[in-house]
């Protein structure tokens, strides 16, 4: 199956549980998402490829100094635990930030990885 056959069963999942009040499966899916993106965007470049979980790929997205910041801040928001919501950068669409994440990584093939 294809990244973007992926990337979009992730999300869909994720409205799903966002509709039935699982906020938590929401965010789970909607950063899942975001990773299969990020492996599919550094596959592209010739620097080396991404690798690890959801969260992995979220931390790298937000020290990426050449992302737009808007971009890395909405990394941070979707990778900040649920239990942190009222004391960090937190997010209530985690859909919404998934998919500007993702819409950046589809469109951004010239900025290297870093090591």
């Amino acid at each position: 199956m294809s990244h973007a056959t992926l990337i979009d069963q992730e999300l869909i999942a994720a409205q799903v549980a966002w509709k039935a009040g699982n906020e938590g499966k929401a965010r789970v899916c909607a950063r899942r998402a975001v990773a299969l993106a990020a492996e599919s965007w550094s596959a592209r470049l010739a620097e080396p490829r991404w690798r690890g979980d959801a969260m992995d790929h979220l931390r790298r997205i937000q020290q990426h100094a050449s992302f737009p910041l808007s971009i890395r801040e909405a990394a941070e928001r979707l990778s900040t635990a649920v239990t942190k919501r009222h004391a960090a950068p937190f997010t209530s669409d985690p859909i919404s930030d998934a998919n500007l994440i993702i819409a950046h990584l589809a469109v951004d093939t010239n900025n290297p990885c870093p090591p």
